[in-house]
């Protein structure tokens, strides 16, 4: 392991006066002494003043038995010592010892203000004590409240909500909408992506680990945008050239749309290159198609700088999805369109049992409120700014990781054996994630390969969170 110079020392110096202004004050001399001890010094976890109740639910054993037995064969579980999560606070987990983790994934990018937020609880029980659920045939005014708040968020002709329970319900009923409202049936995807499991959406989806040998027709998958791995590097225009090129020779040059993520979760944290969504969606348009904004990770300010993640690239779709993030949680996802493409489900009748139930908008419309009251875009911002930074410098560091990517809190992590060729470090990807976990940090798992860390933690983290995520890495990486 490389010693650390005197430039990472003028870093320290700038972490510090970031630390000081936010209250953490940590003077660069102790900073640098800690760094230099991580060959032995495990990372302690930030003081946290809660207790979590006694547990007397079944042991781990118990518990890995009945999966085996009853639930689907399909499902699997990180690390090598399953991990048995029975409680949870803010951007903390606890164990059925009562040992407490930092939460670095949220539930797959999924709990936005905090686990167990006492407004969102609170909003859930109160509209529970008086109806979990009636019908959209009956009048509720959560649902349309929420509907209204919602819509605030969201810029243009955007303002008519139809309310899901998943990801992948939303991106059904999205690709389907434009296929209606257009007449025709190809869509454009891009490949890398991950767009649900279902019919439409497992054709959407572009990654083979995530696709059945079933019937999918009528997607077209373009060249991936993406800066680290693609053909072009970072420019954004060169990419679209090929949504041209399929449309011109994979279709009758006319298409339903466009359907892509902001940022790639499953695919591992990928940015598209800049400038990428405005080409390829004047490219769609001018093809007579509609442009879909898959929001299910990067919505509701996980990326910081924007509430929506394709407001970084400056463009307005015709149709957003939205999940995951929306209720913290709860079963929840949403479509939002114009009022014009939205017209097309009056055709025929749509109906939804779930989509717009009570307890589920109320804990929705908590969720907004949580975010524009505490801040947490902000918080996205600053804290995964300084995270980011100080995940750069590990890469400065040590020759495992590849690329560091994303923005706000929504980060990928990419380790290779080889910068390069850009071999994927499956298995160190692995060791890692295992050993970070032995210190009580839990990060997610991404990329076609497996070799990406998907840090997209809670929007309450911290900057000593942060510096502790970073601290626990480099004394695992320190070890191999």
């Amino acid at each position: 392991m490389r010693m650390l110079t005197t430039a990472v020392n003028t870093l320290l110096k700038r972490e510090n006066y970031l630390l000081q202004r936010h209250g953490f004050a940590q003077t660069v001399a102790q900073r640098t002494n800690s760094v230099h001890q991580t060959e032995t010094k495990v990372p302690k976890i930030p003081p946290f003043s809660y207790s979590p109740l006694p547990y007397d639910g079944p042991s781990t054993a118990e518990i890995i038995a009945k999966r085996r037995e009853f639930l689907s064969p399909a499902l699997f579980h990180f690390y090598n010592t399953p991990l048995n999560i029975v409680e949870g606070q803010k951007q903390y987990v606890f164990d059925e010892t009562g040992r407490r983790y930092l939460d670095a994934f949220g539930g797959i990018a999924t709990v936005s203000c905090g686990h167990s937020h006492p407004e969102v609880v609170e909003s859930v029980i109160k509209q529970l004590k008086l109806i979990q659920h009636s019908t959209t045939l009956y009048l509720n005014h959560t649902i349309s409240d929420f509907a209204e708040a919602l819509v605030s968020t969201l810029p243009g002709d955007l303002k008519v909500v139809f309310f899901t329970n998943s990801g992948t319900e939303a991106n059904e009923l999205a690709m389907m909408m434009a296929r209606l409202y257009t007449g025709c049936n190809d869509v454009v995807s891009l490949r890398n992506s991950y767009h649900g499991n279902a019919a439409a959406t497992m054709g959407a989806t572009a990654q083979s680990n995530w696709k059945f040998n079933v019937v999918q027709s009528g997607v077209h998958h373009a060249i991936n945008p993406d800066p680290y791995r693609g053909i072009f590097g970072s420019d954004g225009e060169k990419y679209a050239r090929d949504v041209h090129d399929l449309i011109q020779f994979g279709t009758s040059g006319q298409v339903a749309g466009f359907i892509g993520e902001s940022i790639q979760g499953v695919g591992g944290i990928v940015e598209l290159a800049p400038g990428y969504l405005p080409a390829a969606y004047d490219i769609v348009r001018r093809a007579g198609g509609v442009c879909i904004a898959d929001e299910v990770q990067s919505g509701f300010a996980r990326t910081g700088t924007h509430f929506w993640g394709f407001q970084s690239q400056d463009v307005i779709p015709d149709i957003v999805t939205m999940a995951k993030g929306i209720g913290n949680g709860i079963p929840l996802g949403a479509v939002v369109t114009t009022p014009e493409i939205a017209g097309v489900l009056s055709r025929r009748c749509y109906f939804n049992t779930f989509g717009g139930n009570p307890m589920c908008t109320a804990a929705g419309h908590a969720v907004l409120r949580v975010i524009q009251e505490e801040k947490l875009q902000e918080n996205a911002f600053l804290v995964g700014s300084h995270l980011k930074r100080r995940l750069t410098q590990l890469k400065d560091k040590y020759e495992l990781i590849g690329d560091v990517r994303g923005r706000g809190l929504m980060l990928g992590v990419e380790f290779v054996t080889d910068r390069d060729l850009k071999t994927p470090a499956k298995s160190e990807t692995l060791h890692l994630m295992d050993q970070m976990k032995e210190m009580g940090v839990l990060v997610g798992k991404g990329g076609f390969y497996g070799n990406v860390f998907r840090i997209t933690p809670p929007l309450c983290f911290t900057l000593p969170d942060a510096d502790f995520l970073v601290d626990v890495m480099d004394h695992a990486l320190s070890k191999m």
